[in-house]
């Protein structure tokens, strides 16, 4: 049997393990682009139970060890893979209820919770991912539970289950193959489940290599929230929301969830055991309130939402700043609708305020802000609706997780770019209602081309192409599109690619490095390449990692 005092010492074993090798598994993203990525956002995630445990005494049950993990690590989330996780011990906290000391059997079970809530509340589980290697791991702990083990057998078997499956999903995913790694996520996960093994040992902390320290978030939450991995293209017309209190306790929100997946697509079901809420792109809106009556009934606030709306999906970005907040204490609304944007970079900071944003959260490529950083900027927001810009598709899902837990009506927009958000931001007309707002930020948007400068991490291979470290890479829409040797000539060439024929204005977003001389010789030979067919503006971000961000509508 595993003691609160061994499960709390085993997961801050686990946060210092993936803390330490963060770097390695940063390296296995398929794009050699300096991304803080996975080990990076998996480990501040973990961290941010870490510091809750820390301050636990040794007398605490199994039960509320992995409760305190659970809501800190829900608020601590980063990246798609740090929602993940925390979605994985959530579920677990769930099989651990109630219980003073654990069985192998109950770890079972737990490990087995976690990896439905996840799957749950991915729309389109991808195999292959860290998704794959927790549900393998989670059906050997069923077969190990049976035989009655000791806690260290049962541990070693899942932990080699994992890596065992790991090793697989070079060949589940195409994208693996080509770059010749191991799944990320899958990575993380086996690092977590062998730093809690190490521990259950006896094997002495690991000293924390940690770089950056982070303020600890508040761990209580109003609701755990659960999160959709949305589709790249939206087949539906109406974006539906509402919240009902459950008949009774024994109302199981997975049925609803059934029914609207026949009628569109986007499904977000999370529940507890007195409401449940739902989100859904559907085109019969009545319907999915007509269905929602079986289970329960509709509360009064947040009342109902039925939203037209046009394909919303594209974006990616990075760079701001809050601005200096009261506490943590949520500001009352002054006004209908207010704005929290995601970058970095003092242009790009300044950009987004004088486009009227409120709070700029900092972050971005390299740097994914937790929810609970988005959710302090959006309570720190004076307004009954809060539309947030993500500018970063590693952002988009710990937004949504922001969502449920706010005091206020909040509208997350799915930018994947920065010049995605600052064209949202563009359109918004202050006359319009919610829903046209959304309806027309999102067109907005998706009619942006968006293209990045940067340079190669790490030597790599992709595609055939052999990519060396510091050469020059240009992204088209977030993929590798050639490589070049000097910065100017590439963006130049990334330029005249993504201007089409009915493309009307240019943007030229240049970073920290470089300088404006080298900037403006950029913006005269764009000139004279377009002459008068094209109006070019030229801006300085001073973001991080990107030499330069182009943006063309």
């Amino acid at each position: 049997m595993i003691s609160g005092k061994q499960l709390k010492a085993a997961i801050i074993h686990a946060a210092i393990l993936i803390t330490n090798n963060r770097r390695s598994v940063d390296e296995l993203n398929v794009y050699p682009v300096p991304d803080g990525d996975t080990g990076t956002n998996m480990s501040m995630t973990i961290s941010a139970a870490k510091r809750q445990l820390e301050l636990l005494g040794d007398d605490v049950t199994v039960s509320e060890v992995a409760d305190v993990t659970a809501s800190a690590m829900l608020r601590g989330a980063r990246g798609n893979s740090g929602v993940i996780t925390s979605l994985l011990f959530r579920g677990f906290s769930k099989g651990l209820a109630g219980l003073t000391e654990a069985s192998c059997k109950d770890f079972a079970n737990a490990l087995e919770l976690g990896v439905a809530g996840a799957y749950k509340a991915v729309m389109k589980p991808t195999e292959g991912t860290i998704l794959t290697v927790s549900r393998m791991a989670a059906v050997k702990a069923q077969e190990l539970a049976k035989t009655n083990p000791d806690d260290l057998t049962f541990w070693q078997g899942v932990l080699d289950e994992a890596n065992s499956v790991l090793k697989q999903t070079t060949e589940m995913l195409p994208a693996l193959k080509k770059a010749n790694v191991v799944d990320a996520g899958g990575q993380g996960f086996c690092i977590i489940i062998g730093g809690m093994l190490a521990s259950f040992r006896g094997e002495p902390l690991p000293e924390d290599q940690s770089e950056t320290k982070f303020a600890a978030p508040d761990p209580s939450i109003d609701f755990n929230a659960a999160v959709a991995q949305y589709d790249d293209e939206i087949n539906f017309t109406y974006c539906t929301e509402y919240i009902i209190e459950k008949n009774d306790a024994s109302v199981d929100g997975a049925k609803l969830r059934a029914y609207l997946e026949t009628i569109g697509d986007c499904v977000v079901v999370v529940e507890d055991d007195e409401i449940i809420k739902v989100h859904v792109h559907t085109d019969a809106p009545g319907l999915a309130l007509t269905k929602a009556l079986e289970f329960g009934h509709f509360i009064n606030e947040p009342k109902p939402k039925i939203e037209n709306m046009r394909i919303q999906h594209e974006g990616k970005v990075k760079e701001a700043k809050i601005v200096k907040q009261q506490g943590d204490v949520p500001v009352e609304p002054t006004k209908e609708f207010g704005f929290v944007a995601v970058a970095a970079g003092g242009g790009l900071e300044r950009t987004f305020l004088d486009l009227g944003v409120d709070q700029v959260v900092k972050g971005g490529q390299t740097m994914n802000p937790s929810t609970d950083d988005i959710l302090r900027a959006i309570h720190a927001t004076p307004a009954k609706t809060v539309f947030v810009l993500p500018n970063n598709k590693n952002i988009i899902m710990a937004a949504e997780q922001a969502i449920n837990l706010a005091n206020r009506n909040v509208c997350v927009l799915q930018t994947r770019t920065i010049p995605q958000g600052i064209s949202a931001m563009l359109a918004f007309d202050e006359s319009a209602t919610l829903s046209e707002n959304r309806n027309q930020m999102t067109k907005a948007f998706e009619r942006v081309s968006s293209g990045a400068v940067t340079f190669a991490a790490r030597d790599s291979e992709l595609d055939g192409q052999k990519i060396r470290k510091n050469e020059v890479l240009a992204l088209d829409n977030g993929k590798l599109s050639f490589t070049e040797k000097e910065v100017n000539k590439a963006a130049y060439k990334l330029t005249k690619k993504l201007v089409k024929g009915d493309s009307s204005y240019v943007t030229v977003i240049y970073g920290a490095d470089v300088t404006e001389e080298q900037a403006q010789q950029l913006y005269e030979q764009l000139c004279n390449k377009f002459k008068d067919k094209l109006e070019i503006t030229l801006l300085s971000g001073g973001q991080p990692v990107y030499y330069y961000l182009l943006s063309v509508e």
